[in-house]
């Protein structure tokens, strides 16, 4: 098979599991922080003071991520960019708003909402090695939905990839949005990433206090009450979109 054929191949096989890659990297990321809290209180050694610090950067990092994904998701019409795994869809062309700074915003905004995620492990190698594997998994993912982009749509395609980077936007060829902000279908679309970033939080610094405290600790602090929030949201969104006609139709 040749290697253009493979690394579709691979890319396709990789885009239907996709969100496995999440799981590994919060298991990873939360076996490491675990396994260094735990060697500090063994160590008789207090936890790192910029612990909270660094829990608010990784928020940061992750909500900007979540917000590149709203406004991608916000401006697109139906069938096209979404959470799909079965097959690639595209109905048309998307080449106007945050897709005319980058062919990929989805994926961008899902790198820094995962990589505030390895940042809560306050380990520098974990965070690089994020990266490297982000970058290997998600450049297959890319090419084998341009492959599908190239065949369908043609040249039109192929122009616009030309003049329009795949993952760092440029702000040369801004173009405006076509269609107008949707909050129903962001609503409807982003209920689970929204609840996933708090759900993360909260279960990192439970690791860390019951690890501190040598037994499992739950306090009503902010991640708890975010949690809840969050999670409060999600039950609504789900609950709603059942009885409101126009949440189903999204």
């Amino acid at each position: 098979m040749a290697l253009i054929e493979e690394m579709e191949k691979q890319g396709n096989f990789l885009f239907r599991y996709r969100g496995t890659l999440p799981i590994i990297i919060l298991l990873a990321g939360l076996a490491l922080f675990a396994f260094t809290e735990w060697k500090a209180v063994q160590a008789g050694k207090p936890q790192l003071e910029f612990d909270r610090y660094n829990q608010v950067v990784a928020l940061i990092v992750c909500l900007f991520g979540f917000a590149v994904r709203i406004y991608t998701v916000g401006h697109t019409p139906r069938n096209t960019s979404g959470r799909n795994t079965k097959a690639q869809i595209a109905d048309e062309l998307n080449t106007n708003g945050v897709y005319s700074l980058v062919r990929h915003p989805l994926y961008l905004g899902n790198f820094f909402m995962w990589l505030g995620i390895s940042v809560l492990t306050m380990n520098l190698w974990f965070i690089l090695g994020f990266v490297l594997i982000f970058w290997i998994y998600y450049e297959r993912i890319m090419f084998a939905e341009e492959q599908f982009l190239r065949r369908k749509f043609g040249e039109p395609y192929v122009e616009w990839a030309e003049n329009t980077p795949a993952f760092f936007p440029s702000l040369r060829n801004w173009k405006p949005n076509k269609l107008l902000f949707n909050w129903r279908k962001v609503i409807v679309k982003e209920k689970t990433g929204f609840l996933a970033i708090f759900f993360v939080f909260f279960l990192f610094d439970l690791v860390k206090d019951s690890i501190k405290n040598r037994s499992l600790t739950f306090d009503l602090d902010f991640w708890m009450l975010a949690l809840i929030f969050s999670l409060s949201i999600y039950l609504v969104i789900k609950l709603l979109r059942k009885k409101i006609t126009f949440l189903k139709e999204v």
